[in-house]
């Protein structure tokens, strides 16, 4: 019975990570947007933003993520039809 409950920790622990895993991409995937659209849309730090450097950052994050989303959509198309084939 203690197997039992060692799997079962061990199922836990794996949600646990997962989820931990996640949360640790979706950091990193906000440090990008902010060093790319920083980059790419920031000419001058001042006190306060104009229409077109907040124009500039809405775009800019916005095209990142919808790449993002294209290219997990894509993966996981692949994934599906090669899991297909194998069935």
């Amino acid at each position: 019975m203690s197997d039992f409950d060692v799997s079962g920790n061990d199922k836990e622990l794996q949600e646990f990570l997962m989820i931990e895993k996640e949360k640790a991409q979706v950091n990193a995937q906000i440090h990008e947007f902010n060093e790319i659209c920083w980059e790419k849309c920031i000419g001058k730090p001042s006190t306060k933003l104009d229409h077109a450097t907040e124009t500039c950052l809405s775009n800019c994050v916005d095209r990142f993520i919808d790449t993002s989303l294209l290219i997990t959509q894509r993966f996981a198309q692949m994934l599906q039809k090669r899991g297909g084939g194998d069935l």
